[in-house]
């Protein structure tokens, strides 16, 4: 029988990634962007062709708990079911905590927090029926530690994860897991596009910026790849990992060793 995934924020870097990686080994998969249907077209072409899957996109808001409901119903009834939830869509703001805009702390915890709670609660009915089930949470190594200025995300990261175990809890005699994959600095195209910029704000080398200031708190001083993000996905959906759940798994080159 053909697994069914939901991606929330998948139209690009991390959760494009984990598209892929789901779709390479044959899930069928359900991609979520801000982008138009029009707009999202190729993406949704390219991993139907690529890997023989069906692949579906939803424009649903991450913001909005009755589009993220919808969703989920309209994936169930368009596949029959829905079985691995991949909640990864996010944001990030960075401020002091006296100058951090109400709006921006509303936004971050709304998308990066409460959208995994209504889609967890919209795909858990369905997945207690079928007694099987994979929820991955994307956290970050901020899920398990803090930074300065960055109040909200840190905030949502680490609710994420008591969201993580709570579920698992009540969940774990239905055959469903539900885990966080928490990585470091992860390089996507965001994290790219910064590094020239801050080269020249700083007035040192790219190659500077990226060992002495993205990855300074990560000892391998190597980014995470999106592909190894992937691979630890597809490890959680499978039956070997069927004992893992409510876990934290940081991916983050030894940042929270320190």
């Amino acid at each position: 029988m053909t697994t069914n995934a939901i991606i929330t924020g998948s139209t690009s870097g991390i959760g494009l990634g984990l598209a892929h990686a789901l779709a390479g080994e044959g899930m069928n998969v359900t991609l979520n962007g801000l982008e138009s249907p029009d707009e999202a077209e190729p993406i949704r072409a390219e991993i139907e062709s690529t890997y023989g899957v069906q692949a579906r996109y939803s424009d649903a808001n991450m913001l909005e708990p009755e589009q993220i409901a919808a969703m989920v119903q309209e994936t169930e009834k368009a596949v029959g079911s829905v079985d691995v939830l991949i909640n990864n869509a996010g944001i990030q703001h960075v401020a002091p905590i006296e100058e951090f805009p109400g709006k921006k702390w509303e936004a971050i915890i709304g998308i990066n927090l409460s959208s995994a709670f209504y889609a967890t609660q919209a795909a858990i009915p369905g997945m207690r029926q079928r007694g099987w089930g994979r929820i991955i949470n994307m956290g970050s190594a901020h899920s398990l530690v803090a930074s300065p200025d960055k109040s909200a995300y840190v905030a949502a990261k680490h609710g994420l994860t008591g969201l993580t175990k709570t579920v698992a809890l009540e969940t774990a005699q239905d055959g469903i897991t539900v885990n966080t994959i928490c990585p470091g600095y992860v390089k996507t195209p965001l994290v790219e596009g910064q590094i020239p910029d801050t080269a020249k704000a700083r007035g040192i080398s790219e190659e500077e910026v990226v060992r002495d200031v993205i990855l300074d708190a990560q000892p391998t001083k190597e980014f995470v790849e999106t592909e190894q993000i992937g691979a630890l996905a597809v490890f959680l959906c499978s039956n070997a990992a069927a004992s893992i759940t409510g876990a934290a798994l940081p991916m983050d080159g030894g940042w929270t060793a320190q």
